[in-house]
């Protein structure tokens, strides 16, 4: 079976070689970028963020309606793991957001605010699924049978392998549940703690007005922030043009195997918009806005680790995090 499923060799380094041709581009074009549209994109990007933070300070907000909770420090450890996230794979940056929410939130437990992060799902899912058939029906849009053609290994893999993508994902679901049932006596209280994370969820109209509504505003910034990025770029805002930009990043957050999706991002864009503007002009815009995006979020992200919570890198978090889940290991249990 490995040996049938095992990509070519040149195909593990598309996603890289995708990246830098268009990075190359952009460079190219470095001069001709409008730096008033590119810096209001990164202005209403952030806002779109600090919006998202605000939705999930309501949700930490319904599960411990007795704690005072500081919005800046779940602000901070939001714009943190999304900077982070855009410099490793995998959403790395999820596990710092989840340290940094638990030490802001006086008695709270990692099950709970794990399970939070769900909440916000439910928006993303709902309005990410009409983007996509909006994207699936305007032509430009590859379908998911080809995937596999484009220059993406992450992508062509799983769409070339159906079979082993769904024996992935069945030995990923089994696994959760071994893992469920290998807590023994703390299968209760852990079950206990994730319905408390996800309170919320449960009351349809709070979860309405302080959450679903909240994260409608954030994406009404993104979508004004990706219009200036295609300005930018001269690539054209366009309310067409910007949702197949949306729909390309939900695609590229599914497969999260590259920072923020980069070699995916750039294969999609290409295809998408061949027909609205030259090959160079449409990869500088693919690595151009990804790279901004990136810059700015670690700026801002670093920058609240420094200021609001006194750490100096990354990796001390990180550090700090695993310490902290000792300690709580080692703590007898109540």
């Amino acid at each position: 079976m490995s040996a049938s499923l095992a990509p070519p060799p040149a195909a593990i380094t598309d996603d890289v070689g995708n990246f830098f041709d268009a990075a190359g581009s952009f460079f190219d074009q470095l001069a001709s970028i409008e730096l008033v549209p590119l810096l209001l994109g990164m202005v209403l990007f952030v806002t779109y963020l600090s919006i998202r933070a605000r939705a999930f300070f309501h949700v930490l907000r319904a599960a411990y309606p007795d704690e005072r909770i500081e919005f800046r420090r779940i602000w901070g450890a939001y714009l943190a793991a999304y900077g982070f996230n855009n410099v490793v794979p995998a959403r790395g940056g999820d596990v710092i957001k989840l340290f940094l929410t638990r030490s802001s939130v006086p008695g709270s437990t990692y099950p709970a605010v794990g399970a939070a992060f769900f909440v916000e799902a439910g928006f993303d899912v709902s309005v990410g699924g009409l983007i996509l058939i909006f994207a699936f029906t305007q032509g430009v849009f590859p379908k998911p049978p080809d995937f596999a053609k484009l220059n993406a290994f992450d992508l062509s893999l799983f769409a070339s392998h159906p079979q082993f993508t769904l024996f992935l994902l069945t030995v990923l679901g089994i696994a959760t549940v071994v893992g469920f049932a290998l807590l023994s006596a703390r299968v209760k209280a852990f079950w206990a703690r994730v319905r408390q994370g996800l309170t919320i969820a449960f009351d349809r109209r709070r979860y309405f007005r302080e959450v679903w509504l909240v994260q409608l505003a954030g994406w009404g910034f993104r979508f004004a922030a990706f219009w200036c990025l295609l300005e930018a770029f001269h690539v054209g805002g366009s309310v067409k043009n910007v949702l197949l930009v949306l729909g390309v990043n939900a695609v590229a957050a599914a497969v999260p195997f590259t920072p923020g999706g980069a070699g995916v991002q750039q294969a999609f864009l290409v295809k998408v918009f061949a027909g609205t503007a030259s090959g160079a002009t449409v990869a500088a815009y693919s690595v151009g806005q990804q790279i901004t995006i990136a810059v700015t979020s670690l700026a801002v992200g670093f920058a609240a680790l420094v200021f609001i919570f006194r750490f100096r890198s990354f990796r001390e978090v990180i550090q700090a995090g695993r310490e902290a889940r000792e300690q709580e290991k080692g703590a007898p249990a109540v």
